[in-house]
């Protein structure tokens, strides 16, 4: 099956806003992108979802990677499409709907937990791997399985991931997060949000320097 390339970018960090209303979408679009982040998804189990993304896909610029997480169904990826979304994130492995987002030239990134997953994510055409919840499997667990994936589909550890653990992750080759509660959570104002992707931002530049 074909497989959309995870693009390259100078950093690998997916900004997770669960719970993000419509209302504050276009301020903390803002914040992040100036903050530095590349790569923004809404789940689906937010209020209002796909205007969301819509708001979100027409402010971000060009080169910013906008789409949905949680994404169960194919309806779900016919959805995002139509929001203008070019990122499908699901919480499993569903051949049908990585199959689909595909067919649209979406990046898909579903996830798993174990080297069948994986591994079956890698033949549907997954883009990237999403390991959740990786504080569960921690750098060690991870690494171990990553020895019997194919080399060229990234890898991101999602899931109790938070700046302070970018490092341990770094040592074992991973360097694409998926962060959700240490930089949003229901309710934050946009300047707080910003002001937590700048951190994020940084941590993650610091790897390059350590």
């Amino acid at each position: 099956m074909t497989r959309i390339p995870f693009p390259s970018m100078n950093r690998a960090l997916v900004a997770i806003l669960r719970g993000i209303k419509p209302d504050e979408t276009e301020a903390i679009i803002d914040g992040l992108v100036e903050a530095g982040l590349t790569a923004i998804e809404i789940p689906l189990n937010s209020p209002e979802p796909f205007r969301s993304i819509e708001i979100a896909a027409k402010r971000a610029p060009d080169g910013v990677l906008i789409g949905a997480g949680t994404v169960l169904t194919v309806e779900d990826v016919d959805r995002l499409n139509d929001a203008g979304g070019r990122l499908m994130v699901s919480p499993n492995v569903d051949v049908a709907v990585i199959g689909r987002a595909s067919a649209f030239g979406m990046v898909t990134m579903p996830g798993v937990f174990s080297p069948t997953e994986a591994l079956a994510a890698c033949a549907a055409g997954a883009s990237a791997l999403k390991f959740f919840p990786a504080s569960v499997l921690g750098p060690s667990g991870i690494n171990a399985m990553s020895a019997v994936l194919p080399p060229d589909v990234p890898i991101g550890a999602v899931g109790g991931v938070a700046n302070e653990d970018f490092a341990a992750y770094a040592k074992v080759g991973i360097r694409t997060f998926g962060l959700g509660s240490s930089l949003y959570k229901k309710g934050m104002t946009a300047e707080e949000v910003a002001l937590r992707g700048r951190e994020a931002v940084a941590a993650y530049d610091a790897l390059e320097i350590a």
